[in-house]
């Protein structure tokens, strides 16, 4: 699909707390209709309130939304870039109003979450269609969500990248002292867990039961 086929860019995002006074009004948007009760909240509240209140995620999006525009016009591209996110501002909805009003109807949204589960996929087709009937878009503006690229090549190669650089500097460092190398070092690979049930709806086909909205559909791009 090209660029043509757009007129905008959704940057779409989980949103985080900018302040201490956020950090439990966003917990409470994390766990809506979860049923999680409030004291469990503030034992969530601690590990952001030891930062101040502020999740890093929301300047590496306005980072990442300079850099995308940039990138766009280097290469030609007159594509603007709006964000939005689920659990705090600017929101889905703020961000569908903000383009429909500057002529953007025909929107293709880059999820920050790289990877195939429903948080990660299936929730945010249904967060674009809630936006869409909130804002009252639907059938107005279009969304056209790119693939998780948790295997594309410009995804991955940094991650190599950066193991390869990691492993060398240790290496050369223990070897000075220990007569080390590479051969040496002992990677161990971590992720995020989530649970069983996720991971066993989790898949290029978003899991079982999924469905796709006329207005929001997936481009292989």
């Amino acid at each position: 699909m090209s660029a043509g086929a757009f007129d905008a860019v959704l940057l779409a995002s989980f949103g985080g707390p900018e302040g201490q006074d956020d950090v439990i009004p966003f917990l409470r948007n994390v766990t809506r209709g979860r049923g999680v009760p409030e004291e469990r909240l503030e034992d969530v509240a601690v590990h952001y309130r030891h930062f101040g209140g502020v999740s890093p995620i929301n300047a590496q999006n306005r980072a990442l939304t300079a850099a995308l525009e940039a990138e766009l016009a280097a290469r030609g591209i007159d594509l603007p870039v709006h964000w939005g996110n689920r659990n705090w501002d600017p929101y889905f909805a703020d961000a569908l109003r903000a383009a429909h009003e500057a002529g953007h109807d025909r929107l293709l949204a880059v999820v920050t979450s790289a990877y195939t589960s429903y948080s990660g996929v299936g929730q945010y087709r249904e967060n674009f269609e809630q936006a869409l009937a909130e804002t009252g878009l639907d059938g107005v503006v279009s969304i056209d969500r790119v693939r998780e690229f948790f295997d594309h090549p410009g995804f991955v190669a940094p991650f190599v990248a950066g193991l390869r650089e990691a492993v060398g500097r240790d290496a050369s460092s223990r070897s000075r002292s220990l007569s080390t190398g590479a051969a040496d070092t002992h990677v161990l690979f971590v992720t995020h867990s989530i649970p069983a049930a996720a991971a066993d709806a989790s898949g290029p086909g978003f899991g079982p039961g999924a469905h796709m909205s006329p207005s929001i559909s997936r481009s292989p791009t």
